[in-house]
């Protein structure tokens, strides 16, 4: 009996530390950016959801990218889809980048989305989620802000304002 309060107590107290350890999302660069650490942008390379070829961050330097985590099945993601289009078309031309990830996803419900909002920035398909732990990304939707160098100076988690959007990029583009 005393063992096995033992074993039950064991349990609970690393399934307690497993719930700590989310809560304060201490992996990836997330944290570190809203503790106001300067961080480097983890690289990657995805395949492309529309064409053909992949897309890395890395040949994405000297432009800022706004870089947005997503899913088709993602309310939030639904509700700033349109404005994220809209500042894309007005920003493409000053240099600003913005790339979609795609996670935990299908591929053709991934690509259903995209054509249901007419989204025309590249977007990359991460699948099994590879991303998300260099970027501390915990859910849907996340944006990165990353400067000409390649370095992130915002995070946002969670839906994000057209107005909030213009903000930072226009911060971006003056520092």
């Amino acid at each position: 009996m005393v063992a096995q309060a033992l074993a039950v107590a064991g349990v609970a107290a690393l399934l307690g530390l497993l719930v700590w350890k989310v809560a304060r999302q201490e992996s990836g660069v997330a944290p570190r950016v809203a503790e106001g650490e300067v961080v480097a942008a983890p690289d990657f390379t995805l395949s492309k959801l529309e064409g053909t070829g992949e897309l890395s961050l890395r040949s994405l330097r000297g432009k800022v990218v706004v870089l947005n985590f997503w899913q088709s099945t993602c309310a939030p993601c639904e509700a700033e889809a349109p404005a994220f289009q809209r500042v894309w078309e007005r920003y493409r031309d000053e240099g600003v980048v913005f790339v979609g990830v795609d996670f935990w996803d299908l591929d053709s419900d991934a690509r259903r989305f995209l054509r249901r909002h007419g989204i025309t920035y590249p977007q990359v398909y991460d699948g099994p989620g590879n991303t998300l732990e260099p970027y501390g990304v915990v859910g849907a939707p996340e944006t990165f802000f990353i400067d000409r160098d390649g370095t992130i100076v915002a995070h946002s988690r969670g839906e994000i304002s057209e107005d909030e959007l213009v903000a930072q990029i226009e911060e971006v583009l003056t520092a």
